[in-house]
């Protein structure tokens, strides 16, 4: 890379957001850490219900201690602010802190308002609904509200298994341990919470693989290939593509990404070229490269 193309990289790392762009995304993370907070609060923990990764955790430590809930979630989190900020990078860490302080504070005020029901299978439902809209919520605007992913995403580049299967085999381990806590049956209702969280997490954001393939088409492509490049880390490969009702030569950026990083990919497009076609699709394995040894900054 020359002098000019560095420069040029500079410039775009230290293009910030768009005021009412970042106040876009600031006001739905908040909303999203907030309903979180009123699922965990308002149904689960009255009824002993467990959520899975780092606040089921949280939840198991509350009620063996007796401190308060968004303590633990706050804590228990912060390692992980500082492996997002290496690894994915600054905005999405940031947007993670702001998102776990909303739940922790959240919780903590909703501490001692009383539970909206005591029914074990109106809990379980629409607390899994309430915290999946939450969580989906956050990371379709870029953040995340517990650590398990991240450590994740770490994982699966030492260890043979996938980001899904080390999140299930980790929430298992947690729900075991909430057995013999609070009970088999409170485990049970926790693992239909789970599930209910996770489907509704789905619809929220359209897709919950880890990987995903990006096509973009733009007159612009050298801008949008450095950006890719400075702000995600990313390598980008330019196919030579035709129109096949103008025939205009036309190039196609491919890249893959992780799905934390979709939110992201799509601002620095929208920034570079508003009129640039945008194609993401999910991914169910990615092989070879350096795909997963690279570190986003």
């Amino acid at each position: 890379m020359n002098q000019t193309q560095q420069e040029a990289v500079n410039r775009i790392k230290h293009k910030g957001l768009p005021k009412l762009k970042l106040a876009k995304r600031i006001f739905f993370i908040v909303l999203g850490a907030v309903l979180m907070g009123i699922g965990i609060e308002e149904f689960l923990v009255p009824n002993k219900i467990l959520d899975g990764g780092i606040v089921g955790i949280s939840i198991i430590l509350s009620h063996l201690t007796g401190f308060r809930l968004g303590l633990f979630i706050f804590i228990l989190n912060i390692p992980f602010f500082f492996i997002g900020y290496k690894q994915i990078g600054k905005t999405f860490s940031l947007s993670t802190l702001l998102g776990i302080a909303v739940l922790s504070i959240t919780t903590s005020l909703l501490h001692e308002v009383p539970s909206l029901t005591d029914d074990l299978l109106l809990a379980t439902v629409f607390g899994g609904i309430t915290l999946g809209t939450g969580v989906g919520i956050v990371i379709r605007y870029g953040g995340s509200l517990d650590g398990t992913e991240i450590m994740a995403i770490l994982a699966n580049k030492k260890l043979p298994f996938s980001v899904g299967e080390f999140i299930m085999f980790f929430n298992i381990f947690i729900f075991g341990i909430a057995g013999f806590v609070f009970g088999w049956d409170r485990a049970m209702y926790s693992f239909i919470a789970y599930f209910i969280a996770f489907k509704t997490i789905d619809i929220v954001i359209m897709g919950l693989d880890e990987s995903k393939s990006a096509w973009i088409i733009s007159d612009k492509h050298e801008e949008i290939g450095d950006a890719i490049l400075a702000r995600l880390g990313r390598g980008v490969t330019f196919l030579k593509g035709e129109g096949a009702y103008t025939g205009d030569d036309k190039k196609v950026i491919f890249c893959v990404i992780t799905r934390l990083e979709e939110a992201k990919l799509k601002s620095i497009v929208e920034e570079q070229d508003d009129t640039a076609f945008l194609a993401v699709a999910s991914i169910s394995e990615v092989r070879g490269g350096r795909f997963k040894k690279r570190d986003i900054h």
